[in-house]
């Protein structure tokens, strides 16, 4: 049975975040708050877990997934970031926004697309998510939590303990109604930034001149 954390959205309490990266550095599988919908996640180094994620999902190893980081600084290690594309970044970056880049060596074979040598990346802009990076040292990997059948993604946290509490073992909420959307996508794995889906984060300012091209989820 999962554990329910309740964190206040501003200052999210330090014993909670410590507890919550505890259980996720033994392998445990959460639901987090972010600043688009509900994330699923788990610790990078975990291979038991990501898989867990999966199959709850039901993403075949071909799906992208992503990792939640702290910072320009700790993406920098995952994704390979010309000048031109930091730019970018840091004006949308801590925001509802995934970048597709290309993949350094850094980045597991179970993170990164397997023939596209590409990775997700998230720089969310959340108190609570921040402060669990923080307690972690690491980043997450994340994605949306949406499940098969679902018409949009999970908002409350207690409405994915009320359904799921048995298939997690963490919850954190921050007592807010999260969004509606995931995150916008942008995939730059290519000579120009290419928005792959249109979400929380909004096409105006930097992005307005940028191509539009649905694909897949993230």
């Amino acid at each position: 049975m999962a554990q329910y954390f309740q964190l206040h959205p501003d200052n999210p309490q330090p014993r909670l975040l410590k507890q919550a990266a505890d259980l996720l550095h033994k392998g445990a599988l959460a639901a987090i708050p972010t600043d688009s919908c509900y994330a699923l996640v788990c610790h990078l180094d975990d291979k038991t877990a990501v898989e867990r994620l999966r199959r709850l999902k039901g993403l075949s190893d071909k799906h992208h997934l992503a990792l939640l980081c702290r910072d320009l600084s700790e993406l920098g290690s995952y994704a390979k970031v010309s000048n031109v594309q930091y730019r970018l970044l840091k004006a949308l970056t801590p925001g509802p926004y995934t970048f597709i880049l290309e993949a350094t060596k850094e980045v597991p074979k179970r993170v990164s697309h397997p023939s596209k040598k590409s990775v997700g990346l998230r720089l969310p802009k959340h108190n609570v998510v921040q402060g669990l990076l923080q307690n972690l040292g690491a980043s997450l990997i994340a994605t949306s939590f949406q499940l098969p059948g679902m018409a949009e993604p999970f908002r409350y946290g207690e409405e994915i303990r009320d359904a799921l509490e048995h298939e997690l073992d963490l919850i954190l909420s921050d007592g807010n109604c999260c969004q509606f959307q995931p995150t916008t996508v942008i995939d730059w794995t290519g000579a120009e930034p290419l928005v792959v889906r249109t979400g929380a984060g909004p096409l105006t300012g930097p992005l307005a001149p940028v191509r539009i091209q649905e694909e897949e989820n993230i």
